[in-house]
């Protein structure tokens, strides 16, 4: 890669005449990220932006402790189960919103009543549509009614179930009168524009608590900037201060420097490809299980995630990152690189001259290309659409899409039910529509039993193996670049903790 050596050899002059201090003496962290948000609200976006920010502006109801992976209060303080479908939680008293008013019940009744209706489409419906009802029973008590068993609810209320108040939402798809969100958490919204800076500011009235501190930083400044050596170019003139998911060779370069601190790691977020086999489908010869199992066998992923990802990636044969609930590859049919075996199985099902697929992707395009070349190898051509997160899901949900290059983070939750049922269970990113698939995954949600779930979802990935829905990858590391001075963690959750945060 001439041109970004250059870049980074550019890059050294400019540091020799630019201050390294970034924002220090402003206490401010410059945050660059590759995908513009389309919706400030948790609710209402799958970009993993919107999920670190939901974590940093708004509070749960609990959380899972990072040392021991217990579930800690947060917003409740005490909870017990009190028969199989109702959840008593005790709130914690004393807490206030960023506009002031004071959480209590019911806030926690509206904001669960708003996301678990569906007429309200908040875009990730499984994250609430356990919930049945929710029922104040004084100023700081609740119950959760469930509609069912709901073995993922403490998952969902420790991640995803950000807590709003109580006149927030006047209607449907995130309507509100407020002209920015409004959570309880070490952050506040001060700034938010389509495409361009988003600014938290520190809320300094925060309810800190062993779990969750109260943040140190006074400004995080997030600026889209799709293009990865135009952030590195921001990163080393001093007008940025922070970088997440660079790619290996950008990392490397930029780890020789003194001035900049890399840390890397593995995470939940796996790649795969998705096939669309539906009826409607616009590419019938995906309908073939011979051509999807030649996709399987075309694609050398333990070279592209040994060569080209790098360390921390770890190639999979199911779809789903080996430390949640309910994931694994015993019984599971692997398709080891065989590209021969590829040919044969496209002349089998009639395109032994060869076939066209659209690939459609919104990151990480560097994989995608190698993804087209060994594609290319056994005849298949490949077109690559790139597109925004929320156009791609919206092909995606329309079943207009042919195959899409996922890197799913399973919303940083530890348990299968926020993968495999979103991708295969029925629900609107199910490119499949497999009832018997469907069927097996209906069932997780049907029992408590920990036996039982994982033999189920077991059952699950072996048929979506058996049928070659999926093309699994590999698991994705993501590299991390901090200026000097600047204090940060990393974890395999991908959650950008800027309350812990800080310049030394």
């Amino acid at each position: 890669m001439p041109f970004r050596r250059s870049l980074i050899a550019t890059s050294l002059a400019l540091l020799a005449a630019s201050p390294t201090y970034g924002q220090q003496s402003e206490n401010t962290v410059r945050f660059a990220y590759g995908q513009s948000l389309e919706n400030p609200n948790p609710y209402f976006t799958t970009l993993r932006l919107g999920v670190i920010l939901g974590r940093n502006v708004w509070d749960t109801l609990v959380t899972r402790d990072l040392e021991t992976g217990e579930f800690a209060p947060l917003l409740a303080t005490e909870w017990q189960w009190i028969d199989e479908t109702t959840l008593e939680m005790s709130l914690r008293e004393g807490v206030s919103f960023h506009d002031g008013s004071s959480f209590e019940a019911e806030d926690v009744v509206a904001t669960l009543s708003y996301v678990a209706d569906p007429d309200n489409r908040i875009v990730s419906q499984q994250v609430a549509s356990w919930i049945e009802s929710v029922e104040q029973v004084d100023e700081y008590t609740v119950l959760i009614h469930t509609a069912g068993p709901a073995p993922s609810a403490m998952e969902f209320l420790s991640t995803q179930l950000a807590i709003f108040p109580a006149e927030y939402f006047t209607g449907p798809v995130g309507e509100s009168d407020a002209p920015l969100p409004v959570g309880t958490g070490p952050f506040q919204y001060t700034e938010y524009t389509p495409g361009g800076d988003i600014v938290l500011s520190r809320f300094a009235d925060y309810f800190a608590t062993d779990a969750k501190g109260a943040a140190s930083l006074d400004r995080v400044v997030i600026r889209t900037v799709p293009d990865v050596q135009t952030q590195v170019a921001g990163m080393l003139s001093g007008e940025l201060d922070f970088l997440i998911g660079l790619p290996r060779d950008q990392a490397d370069q930029l780890g020789t420097l003194p001035s900049v601190n890399v840390e890397s790691g593995e995470t939940m977020r796996i790649v795969f490809l998705q096939i669309n086999t539906t009826e409607t489908g616009p590419n019938a010869a995906l309908r073939d299980l011979r051509v999807r199992q030649a996709l399987n066998y075309a694609i050398d992923k333990e070279a592209i995630s040994s060569n080209l990802v790098g360390e921390g990636s770890t190639p999979i044969n199911a779809v789903c990152f080996i430390d949640q609930f309910g994931c694994t590859e015993e019984g599971i049919t692997a398709y080891p690189y065989d590209p021969e075996r590829a040919r044969e199985l496209l002349a089998e099902a009639g395109y032994a001259d060869g076939l066209t697929i659209e690939l459609a992707a919104y990151r990480d395009r560097n994989l995608s290309e190698a993804i087209i070349n060994y594609l290319g190898e056994v005849g298949v051509t490949v077109t690559l659409n790139y597109l925004q997160p929320a156009a791609l899901r919206d092909g995606m949900r329309a079943h207009t899409t042919e195959l899409v290059q996922m890197a799913w983070g399973s919303y940083s939750i530890y348990d299968l039910s926020a993968s495999t049922p979103v991708y295969y269970g029925g629900q609107p990113d199910d490119n499949n529509m497999d009832p018997d698939l469907i069927a097996i995954l209906d069932q997780t949600a049907q029992t408590t039993d920990p036996e039982i779930r994982a033999g189920l979802f077991q059952q699950a990935l072996a048929r979506i193996a058996d049928q070659a829905y999926a093309v699994p990858m590999f698991s994705l590391p993501i590299y991390y670049a901090g200026a000097e001075g600047l204090r940060y963690e990393t974890y395999p959750d991908e959650i950008l903790r800027f309350w812990n945060y800080g310049w030394e």
